[in-house]
């Protein structure tokens, strides 16, 4: 009988934790308490804990569940994307989301939850490949290379995946959207200069990449920047958005929100992402004339 109190106590949660828990923490630490104190008289405090983490954490693998893992193959190199699949794929929008330098698509669905604010669209995280940068010059992380050309390994990328979305998911074609973060929203304006003919918007967050639409079309675009940014200085990404309006002109809306942060993804970048994306299609192609 000692023993069984003494795991009961072990299974209480510290009050400091459960107080920072929102309601539904507090009821999963709750849970873990009752299935410790009611299972073998043997329970330790490392099952308690194991037994608390699985309740914690079941929620979360929920939400994972709403992705799939897609692969494709780009010149012999297996090139994969989490993607959120609406119930109904013929003629949903598409977004495609892609990473900073040294993140992943796990990280950037979880972060940027773009999926859950437009449930309607087919939502596609890709992953990267280690890519050599200026911090990174041995090209141990992940990223996007931002060289125009047809040797580019990543607009390869871009163009099976868009390839797949307009042949087996028929999507609507004439609202495909792209955003990422950082390197990923470089790769956003590299993708507006060399692929911008596909694109109904595009929405690049703590990015420079002005220089690379020199060919570019008008296209509706959504600039988030800090004001504090190291990594991408401010100057840079204004000269990005000033490169953005010039090619617009007045053909095309070009939206610039400035925080106070640094080289951040803000909490409510996604929701002013996907309301602008939903304002924006490509026109539709003229009727014909018989």
């Amino acid at each position: 009988m000692k023993h069984y109190t003494k795991a009961a106590q072990n299974c209480r949660t510290p009050r400091r934790w459960r107080a920072s828990q929102g309601p539904r923490s507090r009821e999963a630490s709750w849970s873990a308490a009752v299935l410790c104190r009611f299972s073998a008289i043997t329970t330790s405090p490392s099952s308690c804990l194991s037994l608390l983490l699985a309740t914690l954490l079941r929620p979360a693998a929920a939400g994972a569940a709403q992705l799939k893992e897609v692969e494709w193959k780009v010149e012999g190199a297996t090139r994969r994307a989490l993607v959120h699949f609406p119930a109904k794929t013929n003629g949903a929008p598409i977004i495609f989301g892609f990473h900073g330098h040294g993140g992943t698509s796990s990280f950037s669905a979880r972060r940027w939850r773009l999926h859950e604010l437009w449930p309607e669209a087919i939502v596609v995280y890709p992953q990267g490949l280690p890519t050599k940068t200026p911090r990174d010059p041995e090209g141990a992380r992940a990223g996007w290379l931002m060289l125009p050309g047809a040797t580019n390994r990543d607009l390869k990328f871009f163009d099976a995946m868009l390839q797949t979305a307009r042949r087996d998911w028929q999507v609507n074609t004439n609202r495909v959207y792209v955003t990422g973060h950082s390197n990923g929203g470089g790769f956003t304006y590299l993708l507006w200069g060399t692929r911008g003919e596909a694109l109904a918007a595009v929405a690049p967050v703590a990015a420079g990449g002005g220089r690379l639409l020199l060919l570019a079309k008008p296209c509706p675009v959504l600039h988030i920047a800090g004001k504090n940014d190291t990594i991408v200085d401010f100057t840079t990404q204004e000269r990005a958005v000033e490169a953005a309006k010039k090619v617009n002109g007045t053909n095309a809306p070009v939206e610039f929100i400035v925080h106070n942060g640094g080289h951040t993804y803000p909490a409510d970048a996604s929701a002013k992402i996907v309301a602008f994306f939903k304002q924006h299609a490509r026109p539709l192609p003229p009727a014909r004339q018989d």
